[in-house]
Order: structure tokens, then C-alpha cells, then sequence
């Protein structure tokens, strides 16, 4: 990915930018309520948006006429420019596909029988444990680039596949590493509530109180994550055990994060009053449970490109969610078990075709409401003034052709807090 570093930017003649508005999240109707400009122009100078609106006034601003030789100026013409997308799930800490999972689904096993077969979760443990931080760094770093090659500016980024002191501690270093070396945003996520791993599968209050006593005060103490999420389903860890976990980080002040209702139904109340900021998959989330959700301020992350690699016939209830009034936002989920895909437009495709949702909401989903999940709508997800400059740029005419051609990556650009970055050649 080709980069160059421009203290001022100006991006004119923009054929059309959409984008949500306010900090969110965005519920209801106002999750498909874009702002549409065309024959746009955006400002961006020391990382940050000043201005955004028409390229006739963009170029009849004083300051612009007086700093216009000294600016880097991309015209936009035929294409389309959205905020940069926010992946706010995204496990990239692992070593190696897994081939031999995806063979066996292919003939028809099922997520549970791979596990019980030693495959899931637990096959890439070795690989995790057995690279060295630079080799996992290194390899983040190329998830990372693949998806802002997509248009993905803001990345969530979990460990989870180390299950032990020293690799969890690892991978959260790894991702510390690539982070420094890219140039946009990365939120760290402790991940050791993944699975219990199998050497402790006899003494899980052991794991957990590793979990609880070990690993959330050292990446606490060492800075190496924003936040810490819990695997709380069938064959992970049960709500009793989350609870523990949860009530370990909310004393630390991590945000807290879920995985629930991906595999089986769940009440939610238990896991709710600790606030966390998202629960992710809710696949087979209970319809009292969806109207508890959408009292809170809890967002509602769906993953569709699982349900999609696991060849699921359901896909998550969006409409359901959006309708009661949830604020829903939508990521990758990118791992090598059921979602090997760096892509957020074909997550936005999924959605529009699977799930529902309009191309507008989508967008606002991926963006502005992903950006919530994350406590970065103050400076994320929209494009306004003082926000940070992260920009995708499509070759569209439409910001609708975005979800609308899946299996191609159509963006040319990305702008990633004022860098500009060519994702071709």
C-alpha cells in the first residue's frame, strides 16, 4: 500500500459523499438518514476534517485561496467518499488458515463437532504459542493493511488465541507492535475468555481466576488493552463465569465487550447492568432480551460474514433489532475459523441481501454506530469538523454500488488520520 504524509488535503469534486451524522448511535429511522453532497469537497489539515461541503465553496474559502498552492489537492471526480469504516470485531492474532476445519464443513460437520474434534478455537492455539511476537506482529500488520486496502480506517483487534498468561500477554504486544506501524487507529481487546484451553478443561475456576487475577491486572498495568471481552455461549463460558470475568475489568476500567446469543439463546439482563459498550453475533438473542437492549446504551454488533462462512441458512435479526430500537452497527468478525475476510463491503453487501438492511443503513452501521461500540464517535464514524481525517474513497457514482458489487474491492483510496494511502500497486 502506496502512502504520502500531507500536513493539508483537499479532496474536491467529490461525485458524491454520504455520511451519518451527529456522535450517535444512530437508532430507528435515523440509522438511514445519510447526509448525501454532491460535487463535494473535504478539508483536512494535521490529521483533522475543518470543513465539508461543496467543492464551490471549499474553493471560495479565504484560507483555502491563500494556503491553495501549498495544499495537496486529489480530485475526486466519479467517485464516491465515505467516512472510513470502523471494524469493531476482528480476531487477527493467528498464524495460519484453518484448512482442514473448512474441508470438514464442507462435507458437513457442524461448528460443535469441528471443536469436539479438536479443531476450532483450539487448532490455532499452537501456532500462536509457538510464533514469536515479531512473526505474529508482522502478520497482524498485513490483516490490517488488507483491510484498510477495503476502506477499514479504525480496527478492533483481539487476542484470544494464546489461552495462557504468556500468549495472551503476547498477542496483546503483537498487536501493540503492528499498531505503531500503521497508520490507523487500532483498539487492543483482552480475549483470554475465548474457550478454556485444553490442558485446563478439567480446572476451569483455575483458568478463570488466571483470567481475573493474572491477565486483566497486567494489561491493565501495562497499557496493552482498551478493552475486555468475554466468549459467553455454548461450549465457551457460561454467564456466571462472565459475570466474574466482566466484574475483574469493570474494577480495572476496561470497556467491557460480549460474544452472546451466537450458538443458543441467552437471557441478557445478567450481563447488561455492567453497561457493556457491545454484544456481538446475537444471532438467537430472545425477544425480551432485544427489548431490554434497546433500553440500554449497549450496541448491537452483527457479524454476518460468519453466518455466511458457516453456511447458515438465518443470519442476525437486524430488522427485528433495528425496529425495537436497538443501535446496531455491523463488523467483519475476521478470524480463521468462521470469518477469513478483511472486507467490510461485503459485510455490507450481506446485510443489505441477508439481513435486510438498507444500503443507508448499512453505511451508518459500519461507521458512525461501529465508532460507538468502540467510545470513538467523538473523533470517528462521520465526516464533520474536528473529527479525525479517516476517508474511504470508492470508484462509484452511488455510495448504494458500495454493498451492491460484492467479490471486488472497488476502493481505490484511503485517507487514515490525514495519510493518504493508495490501496493499488
Amino acid at each position: 500500500m502506496k502512502s504520502a504524509k500531507a500536513n493539508a488535503l483537499l479532496l474536491t469534486h467529490i461525485h458524491q459523499l454520504a455520511t451519518p451524522h451527529g456522535d450517535g448511535p444512530l437508532r430507528g429511522p435515523a440509522l438511514g438518514d445519510l447526509g448525501i453532497i454532491e460535487d463535494a469537497a473535504v478539508l483536512c489539515v494535521g490529521g483533522k476534517i475543518v470543513s465539508v461541503g461543496t467543492t464551490d465553496a471549499a474553493v471560495r474559502d479565504p484560507w483555502v485561496q491563500r494556503h491553495r498552492k501549498n495544499l495537496r489537492e486529489i480530485e475526486c471526480r466519479a467517485q464516491v467518499v465515505l467516512p472510513g469504516f470502523v471494524d469493531s470485531h476482528t480476531h487477527p492474532v493467528f498464524t495460519a488458515p484453518r484448512l482442514l476445519d473448512f474441508e470438514k464443513r464442507c462435507a458437513g460437520a457442524s461448528y460443535e463437532e469441528i471443536a469436539a474434534a479438536g479443531g476450532g478455537i483450539q487448532s490455532s492455539l499452537a501456532g500462536v504459542r509457538a510464533a514469536s511476537r515479531a512473526e505474529l506482529a508482522a502478520l497482524i500488520l498485513k490483516a490490517f493493511e488488507q483491510m484498510a486496502a477495503q476502506g477499514t480506517t479504525t480496527i478492533e483487534a483481539k487476542s484470544g488465541y494464546g489461552q495462557s498468561l504468556e500468549s495472551e500477554v503476547k498477542s496483546l504486544e503483537a498487536i501493540r507492535d503492528a499498531a505503531h506501524r500503521f497508520a490507523g487507529t487500532v483498539a487492543p481487546t483482552l480475549l483470554g475468555a475465548h474457550i478454556v484451553p485444553p490442558e485446563l478443561c478439567r480446572e476451569r475456576a483455575k483458568y478463570l481466576r488466571q483470567i481475573c487475577e493474572e491477565m486483566i491486572p497486567l494489561a491493565d498495568e501495562r497499557g496493552l488493552a482498551w478493552f475486555v471481552d468475554v466468549f459467553c455461549d455454548r461450549g465457551a463460558f457460561d454467564q456466571e463465569e462472565a459475570e466474574q470475568i466482566l466484574t475483574a475489568a469493570w474494577q480495572r476500567n476496561f470497556g467491557l465487550r460480549l460474544h452472546v446469543c451466537q450458538l443458543a439463546p441467552a437471557p441478557l439482563h445478567g450481563l447488561l447492568k455492567f453497561n457493556p459498550l457491545s454484544l456481538d453475533h446475537l444471532d438467537y438473542a430472545p425477544d425480551e432480551a432485544i427489548a431490554e437492549l434497546a433500553q440500554s446504551s449497549t450496541i448491537a454488533t452483527l457479524l454476518p460474514a460468519s453466518n455466511y462462512f458457516l453456511g447458515r441458512e438465518e443470519f442476525p435479526p437486524a430488522r427485528k433489532l433495528i425496529e425495537a430500537g436497538v443501535a446496531v452497527a455491523l463488523a467483519t468478525d475476521y478470524n480463521p475459523g468462521t470469518a477469513p475476510t478483511p472486507s467490510m463491503p461485503f459485510v455490507l453487501s450481506l446485510a443489505c441481501t441477508h439481513m435486510g438492511m438498507s444500503p443507508a443503513e448499512a453505511i451508518a452501521a459500519a461507521t458512525l454506530n461501529a465508532a460507538c461500540a468502540l467510545r470513538l464517535a467523538d473523533h470517528k464514524g462521520s465526516l464533520a469538523p474536528g473529527k479525525d481525517a479517516d476517508l474511504a474513497v470508492f470508484d462509484a457514482a452511488d455510495y448504494r454500488e458500495i454493498p451492491y458489487w460484492f467479490a471486488v474491492n472497488r476502493c481505490p483510496m484511503v485517507v487514515m488520520n490525514g495519510e493518504v494511502h493508495s490501496t493499488i500497486g
